[in-house]
């Protein structure tokens, strides 16, 4: 029988980096892979609750013919109903794009204690709008993971404009 711990490919990580920003902004990675296979907007997010990672999500507007349905929108569901409540202030939302206002408008209901976002969204990002969308104690941590977000978004984005020649 296969020993599961000589086999786990984290064995040789600290533990702090099992838990940093970073680990789960990859989670979130995945998550917007899965979005840009489907042909949806590659946007994941993924919601941590003491150290543990209880909601995934991505985009899924296109599938659900839903504009609602965006990556953290998703994800505050299935984390409220993991965890019973509606409330996610002992929790932190890692998401690869920045948020939009309806976005950010949720987690302000949803109360989420941090909110960590990787790429900058110029044209529909919730600080285009206003910094105070979000709830006053959420904290706000922005550019993890932002180079290889924008580069999914980019490579989305550019293999729907036709060529030019």
């Amino acid at each position: 029988m296969d020993d599961p711990v000589a086999n786990n490919p984290f064995k040789h990580m600290p533990v702090k980096d099992l838990l940093s920003d970073d680990h789960f902004m990859r989670e979130a990675l995945r998550e917007a892979r899965k979005a840009f296979d489907d042909d949806e907007v590659p946007v994941g997010a993924v919601v941590v609750c003491e150290g543990h990672v209880i909601a995934r999500a991505h985009n899924l507007t296109e599938r659900l013919n839903d504009v609602t349905a965006h990556a953290e929108m998703q994800a505050i569901t299935a984390a409220a109903n993991h965890l019973g409540g509606k409330y996610l202030d002992q929790c932190s939302l890692y998401v690869t794009l920045e948020p939009c206002a309806m976005c950010a408008g949720a987690l302000h209901w949803a109360q989420v204690g941090r909110l960590i976002y990787g790429a900058d969204d110029e044209k529909r990002g919730f600080t285009k709008y206003s910094d105070h969308l979000l709830h006053p104690r959420t904290k706000v941590k922005k550019g993890v993971g932002s180079q290889a977000s924008a580069q999914l978004l980019k490579d989305f984005f550019g293999s729907k404009r036709p060529a030019r020649g």
